[in-house]
């Protein structure tokens, strides 16, 4: 069977569920699109989204750390 005529199987059999389920992974990936870090400079809080600059609003370093996980 050639690639474009395979179905991906679905639990409900409707086709709008897996556009409600992509709608939603989108979302996820918008809130992950901000990120924190800490400047190496001052130690200040410095949020940055995909296509910022890499410095800090306070004292204009570039050295930013990736804040650890709190597990």
């Amino acid at each position: 069977m050639p690639r474009e005529e395979y179905q991906v199987p679905t639990a409900g059999g409707a086709s709008a569920g897996g556009m409600t389920r992509g709608a939603t992974g989108g979302e996820r990936h918008e809130s992950r699109s901000v990120m924190t870090y800490i400047c190496g400079d001052c130690g200040g809080n410095v949020t940055l989204s995909k296509d910022a600059l890499v410095a800090c609003p306070h004292c204009a370093g570039r050295v930013l750390y990736k804040e650890r996980t709190k597990r």
